[in-house]
């Protein structure tokens, strides 16, 4: 019980005999509760090779129910309680989220082996000591920002992390499918964006100046009936998924696709590829009506893929140089009145804002969208530093706080000259676990507006899942517990606690089949003390 990820708000051990789960044991289920039955007996029942079959009487069971006024006693929708005793396992939820998440903790307490995607030996017995455990989410979004663009993960691989995302009570899957470098999502009335803007030529090996190449395409995407298959997964493990296309930078691709989109009286964007190198492209979508008109049509079939209260349209690192340049556009911003380029982009996104709006959905956007003016009603992703979530808190707007110094799962976790392809400054798994989203400068009122967190992946130097999995493990498991876990007290982490619970759920890593980077370094009574939310030094490059 100690070992369960994310802490528990609460943990009560009565004491007493152990419950032991074995062929007898049925699930019985009250109203709105068969869909997390189904869940145990495909994991925990095969698993451990028991049938969970429904609940007759006279044997041991897992009770699971649906009990609304949990959400007022344990402040949350996604709270939950579960009792052990000998004789029951009683998972109440304040909804179906909190019922899956007691469900997800009830088989944390059977250990790893409940994990396995195999039954273990038979003859093993599975124990469960008396226990009460009342438990709720510190934040609503839980997030994870899994970037497909630089490199492609195929649909199984993307299945495979939302069941990692669930085992660890994260509940958004932000889903960076648009990039300078690929174009993942089929968008029936313009075919090209796949045909064309899925593939690049050949991909940079690293993330320094010293050029290394593979020389082979790399490409792929996902059809429509993918997004629909992992959109209704996720649901079926209460994840959103918020889909990320990329305005008005980081839109080579999509140039390349379709040339009209570019600035072309500057660039000849007949010329332009899928491009193979990493940074900040100078090619840029022309901010005319043609383009608007374009993106409205993209939109319109992603809303209708992604049923989720937020699309995400980036807005970040927009390079400006072309727009200056450009006749074109000095004349669009005059005839806008607009000052500058910064209120172009400003304008660009509030169109945006207000078609989504009309829609009823919501525009989300990386702290750039600050710049020129925010949009209203749009919420920011904080990613250089803290600053963008304070102004937008401050603003009225909602955030989610992910800096870069804190949450950017591409950068290094060790100094050591065998660390695979080094990207940036050190990030170690107790420099995630220490970091704070809610700035202490912000007012109660202000705090309100943190919706949450997340952990950002950019794969750039990531080719396959192993690499995926080697940078987001274990740190991403200290994240989910920043995400849910309430602080024991103002300012207070303890990272000890944490490594002694992470020595138990590296098994349950194992037996997930995750390639995590093994822990090194002192043991935990051994680490220097640190101070939460301290500034971390270090200048990254552009990711």
């Amino acid at each position: 019980m100690s070992s369960v990820i994310p802490a528990p708000s609460s943990v009560v051990s009565p004491g007493g005999p152990v419950f032991v789960l074995d062929e007898h044991t049925g699930i019985e289920t009250g109203p709105g509760a068969g869909r997390v039955a189904h869940w145990l007996r495909t994991t925990v029942g095969a698993a451990t090779g028991l049938p969970l079959e429904p609940y007759a009487s006279g044997g041991r069971r897992v009770l699971l129910r649906i009990t609304p006024p949990l959400a007022d006693e344990l402040g949350s929708p996604e709270a939950y309680r579960l009792t052990v005793d000998e004789h029951a396992v009683v998972i109440d939820g304040a909804s179906p989220q909190g019922l899956f998440y007691g469900a997800q903790t009830f088989r944390q307490l059977l250990g790893p082996a409940a994990f396995r995607r195999a039954p273990v030996t038979s003859g093993r017995v599975w124990e469960v000591p008396p226990v009460i455990i009342s438990d709720a989410p510190r934040f609503r979004w839980r997030g994870l920002m899994l970037d497909v663009a630089r490199h492609f993960m195929p649909k199984d691989g993307v299945l495979r992390y939302l069941d990692l995302m669930a085992a660890h009570k994260l509940n958004v899957l932000h889903f960076h499918l648009t990039d300078d470098q690929g174009w993942r999502i089929e968008i029936k009335r313009y075919p090209r964006l796949t045909e064309v803007g899925s593939w690049r030529a050949r991909t940079k090996f690293g993330h320094g100046a010293s050029p290394l190449w593979e020389e082979k395409p790399h490409g792929g995407f996902y059809t429509q009936d993918d997004i629909r298959e992992i959109v209704a997964y996720a649901a079926e493990r209460h994840i959103t998924v918020v889909p990320e296309i990329d305005v008005p930078g980081h839109s080579q691709a999509a140039i390349a696709a379709y040339p009209e989109l570019g600035n072309t009286d500057v660039v000849d964007t007949s010329s332009l590829t899928v491009w193979d190198s990493w940074g900040i492209s100078l090619n840029v979508l022309a901010p005319t009506d043609n383009t608007l008109r374009f993106y409205e049509g993209v939109f319109e079939e992603v809303l209708e893929l992604f049923p989720g209260e937020f699309l995400h349209i980036g807005g970040d690192e927009c390079a400006k140089e072309q727009w200056r340049e450009s006749p074109l556009v000095q004349a669009r911003i005059e005839e806008l009145g607009l000052a500058d380029e910064d209120e172009l982009q400003s304008w660009f996104i509030g169109h945006f804002d207000k078609w989504l709006s009309a829609r009823g959905r919501r525009l989300i956007g990386w702290d750039e969208i600050l710049e020129g003016g925010l949009a209203e009603g749009a919420a920011v992703s904080s990613w250089r530093g803290y600053e963008g979530g304070i102004a937008a808190a401050r603003s009225g707007h909602d955030v989610v706080m992910c800096p870069e110094q804190y949450v950017y799962l591409d950068y290094r976790q060790d100094a050591g000259a065998d660390e695979p392809v080094p990207i940036a400054y050190v990030r170690t798994l107790e420099d995630v676990y220490r970091f704070e989203p809610v700035p202490p400068e912000l007012t109660p009122e202000e705090t309100a507006h943190v919706l949450g967190t997340q952990a950002n992946l950019w794969t750039e130097v990531m080719e396959d899942h192993a690499r995926v999995d080697y940078q987001a493990f274990p740190r991403l498991v200290a994240l989910a517990e920043v995400a849910w876990s309430a602080l024991p007290a103002p300012g207070e982490r303890d990272f000890a606690g944490f490594e002694r619970r992470m020595a138990a759920h590296y098994g349950v890593l194992d037996a997930l089949g995750v390639g995590y980077r093994p822990p090194t370094g002192p043991l935990p009574w051994q680490k220097r003390p640190g101070v939460l939310g301290r500034p971390l030094e270090g200048t990254p490059p552009n990711r």
